[in-house]
């Protein structure tokens, strides 16, 4: 494993006001992102009515998909080059940049490349947003607050096709990406006042080939699965040439990883079969779930008649059976520490989902449709959730960063593949479908939009509706097999003991649906622990053991002061009394005899409004500091290394989390 020196970035001094202005500036960020995967799906079938192209329906997810898989490579890296509000600002004006685009589009090849612009700027806030929570919310809240916008993550990403739908009906189409201008601009706004600027103390290597071909091979590929069979003949020049760009420029990803000094994903993981195990589970998830929530509107428009709002209505089922067997897939892991019967399951429970909407037709009941998503999105979330856990329990504490983002990147570029895959087998089936319905005597335009089709007469609609039922059953049946490959796959993971960190995880939904991530080893290894172990810290005689074991002679009011210095001196080069009564809401006469005792003990000088802790003061604050350490060590009893650079990653991050445990308040601060 390469070494590289990371140093924790200065932390943000704010108030709690303020990090909630800084929450909501991310996750309206957050959810700008999100939103867009889905939010075309149920305007799919009158986008392509009005701008044509039906054989490239599929590429107007997907282009958002691949852009935002390698912008959130990019992304995690130049936050840390350049600032994460300067990152943050930038995608967002991309991302609603793109989204004008997306609105004014003419035609189907405009709107998937202003779809890949949107991708990119989406990329960029999610996992910068990721990074800021690590920038300016309190250690032991972290975990709560990124496992909240995990959880909101998955909420939009899966309601997204109901908004869609609303915008369609009562507005238009364009609406689902212009409704994005005034979010953006807010923003936009908020971010340029409370986001702090804040940049990693280290300079970040770029794995900029490894991107480059990543990126080149997977587009290829999905290409010449698009294309095949619908553009051209799938044993044409073209796809073949396609094909073999792609093997060639995946290749040349595997030998550059294995030499780069920081991969975006070290093949060294692949020597973990849990990892290799998860990555191909979570790609077949992302590959069921965007790909069957693409197409199922389409269906439902089609065949049922339903309009675009309805048809997103009608796809909440399968989001219940998702979230209800993600949370307690993770609370059953939680409780017994066991968790390779989940996936196993997932996966005959999602083959099952998949088996069962083949068999939907015209004379399918509401309710039977209904169980049947919701069988797949049982399926779905069973195994979900685990599957990021599982690698967390797995893989050495140093590749905890780059092996969770790896899992994140499998479940995204599934999604790419599973939505090209399903679109290449509807367009390839309907084509000769709906051929014959023509030959029927059913009128050719009214296949061109859901609206056209349910205003004729029941006999002269039939034909049609027929042939949209049949390809849509026809793409399930051919998908029923990838999804008994991860059911297989899945019995092939081991079942470890489960670290305490990942026991931790598993209750959080929202580690199930985390977006995508920066490969940070230090910022994830950070979360694990103190996910794992803040809750002691509520506890008063935890803490004022600690404190007396660590010797020293300060007060609980006066040490307080000393960490809150320190915390200034570090974020801004210097402590002033007023900015830290501002920060905590209080007058400065509450917390000035605090500061007084401090001054008066030695242990600080105080020029004006200025405090500056002594020789004699950082020896006490190191002494806190040692404690917390030593306690946080000791904890640790899941931790084995073998690696010594595995070792010095965890000795910082320990040593990162004490600081910031004194530094923003072991002990009560005066007036509590």
């Amino acid at each position: 494993m390469a070494t590289v020196t990371t140093q924790e970035a200065p932390p943000a001094v704010l108030s709690r006001r303020q990090v909630n202005v800084v929450f909501t500036a991310i996750l309206l960020g957050m959810l700008l992102a999100a939103l867009d995967q889905t939010i075309v799906s149920t305007a799919l079938p009158t986008i392509v009515a009005d701008l044509g192209g039906a054989g490239h329906m599929s590429w107007v997810v997907t282009a958002y998909l691949l852009a935002e898989t390698v912008s959130t490579v990019l992304a995690g890296k130049f936050g840390d080059l350049f600032g994460r509000k300067l990152v943050f600002q930038i995608s967002t004006v991309v991302f609603v940049g793109g989204s004008v685009l997306c609105g004014v589009a003419q035609d189907m090849v405009m709107l998937i490349g202003a779809r890949a612009i949107q991708g990119i700027g989406g990329g960029g806030l999610m996992v910068t947003a990721m990074a800021l929570i690590a920038d300016v919310i309190p250690l032991r809240d972290r975990g709560r607050y990124q496992g909240a916008l995990g959880a909101v993550f998955g909420v939009t990403t899966v309601v997204g096709p109901t908004l869609g739908g609303l915008f369609t009906d009562h507005l238009s189409w364009r609406w689902a990406f212009y409704v994005n201008v005034p979010v953006a601009i807010v923003v936009l706004a908020m971010s340029a006042r409370a986001l702090p600027s804040i940049r990693s103390a280290a300079r970040p290597i770029v794995d900029y080939a490894g991107i480059g071909l990543v990126a080149a091979g997977a587009s290829s590929m999905i290409l010449a699965l698009s294309w095949g069979g619908n553009e051209y003949e799938w044993g044409s020049p073209v796809i073949l040439g396609l094909f073999a760009a792609a093997v060639v420029l995946l290749s040349a990803f595997v030998v550059v990883e294995t030499r780069v000094r920081e991969p975006m994903l070290p093949m060294h993981l692949f020597r973990n079969s849990v990892f290799t195990v998860c990555s191909t589970l979570s790609f077949i998830v992302g590959f069921a779930m965007l790909g069957a929530m693409t197409f199922l509107p389409t269906y439902l428009q089609y065949v049922n008649g339903v309009s675009a709002t309805d048809s997103g209505v009608r796809t909440l089922p399968m989001v219940a059976g998702l979230f209800l067997t993600s949370i307690l897939s993770g609370n059953l892991v939680s409780r017994t520490g066991r968790y390779k019967a989940f996936p196993i399951a997932g996966g005959a429970v999602m083959t099952l989902g998949l088996y069962l909407m083949s068999t939907m037709d015209q004379n399918t009941s509401a309710w039977l449709e209904s169980l049947y998503m919701f069988v797949l999105g049982a399926g779905i979330g069973l195994s979900m959730q685990v599957l990021t856990i599982v690698v967390q329990n797995t893989v050495p504490y140093g590749d905890l960063g780059t092996a969770t983002s790896g899992v994140t990147f499998f479940r995204t570029l599934g999604s790419s593949f599973g939505t090209a895959i399903f679109g290449t087998l509807f367009t390839n089936q309907l084509t000769p479908n709906l051929a014959d319905a023509f030959a029927a005597g059913a009128p050719p335009e009214a296949a061109a939009s859901p609206e056209a089709l349910h205003k004729l007469a029941a006999a002269q609609a039939a034909p049609i509706i027929s042939a949209y039922a049949e390809t849509i059953g026809y793409v399930f049946r051919w998908v029923v097999p990838v999804a008994l490959l991860g059911f297989l796959v899945a019995w092939l993971l081991k079942e470890l003991p489960l670290r305490d960190s990942a026991r931790a995880a598993a209750t959080d939904v929202g580690e199930g649906f985390s977006p995508p991530q920066s490969g940070d080893r230090l910022t994830q290894l950070e979360r694990a622990i103190s996910d794992t172990m803040f809750k002691a810290r509520d506890d008063r005689d935890e803490i004022e053991r600690l404190v007396a074991e660590s010797g020293t002679t300060l007060p609980p009011a006066q040490l307080w002061a000393v960490g809150q210095t320190h915390l200034h001196t570090r974020a801004r080069g210097h402590a002033e009394m007023t900015a830290i009564a501002r920060t905590h809401r209080m007058p400065p006469e509450v917390i000035e005899p605090a500061f007084t005792g401090l001054v008066q003990a030695g242990y600080a000088r105080r020029e004006g409004d200025t405090v500056r802790l002594t020789d004699a003061g950082q020896e006490q604050l190191d002494r806190v500091q040692g404690a917390y350490r030593n306690w946080l060590d000791a904890r640790l009893e899941d931790i084995t290394m073998t690696d010594p650079a595995d070792r010095a990653l965890i000795d910082q991050a320990l040593d990162n989390i004490a600081t910031r445990i004194v530094d923003e308040g072991s002990t009560r601060r005066p007036g509590s």
